[in-house]
């Protein structure tokens, strides 16, 4: 079984955290299990200085796992080693129905370019041909991709189940 993916993508602020967390909630509701991955442009830190799994980090570990009756938490460091691509983090994930990817702009699989004319932004889609719709909260004139509502998530989740063949 090979995974479905779906990309979101759009500039800061056009709301790609807030249709991924709606859609990930519709989808699941159907059914359909969900994965997502996040890509960060900025350095975060998921772990608390001090705690335990912090300390075993900063002390040099490559992995470090931490397990409890609710989650599991695999962090790896990558001390140097180049950033990984979308296939290389899709090939470490456990199985699912279908991964929701935020970011990762310049790859190329299947997005949904979220836009909001009023931010002034240009469109991702006018120089990436793996967008595949846009969803906006304006009609569109200057691009002939399928524009998909942004508030009507239950279309979106539509188009996405549709186009990559899941059947919920």
């Amino acid at each position: 079984m090979t995974m479905a993916v779906m990309g979101i993508v759009g500039w800061k602020n056009a709301g790609k955290t807030t249709t991924v967390e709606r859609l990930v909630r519709e989808i699941t509701d159907r059914g359909v299990r969900i994965s997502t991955v996040k890509h960060a442009h900025h350095q975060f830190d998921i772990d608390t200085p001090g705690k335990d799994t912090y300390r075993h980090r900063e002390a040099g570990a490559h992995e470090v796992v931490a397990v409890t009756s609710n989650r599991v938490v695999i962090q790896q460091e990558l001390r140097g080693s180049p950033e990984p691509g979308l296939e290389e983090v899709l090939a470490r994930m456990n199985e699912v129905d279908l991964v929701i990817v935020e970011g990762f702009k310049r790859f190329e699989h299947n997005k949904i370019e979220i836009h909001r004319p009023s931010t002034g932004a240009n469109l991702i889609a006018i120089e990436d041909p793996h967008i595949i719709a846009i969803a906006t909260d304006e009609t569109l004139t200057d691009t002939d991709l399928p524009q998909l509502d942004l508030n009507d998530i239950p279309s979106i989740a539509d188009f996405i189940l549709s186009r990559t063949g899941i059947a919920k």
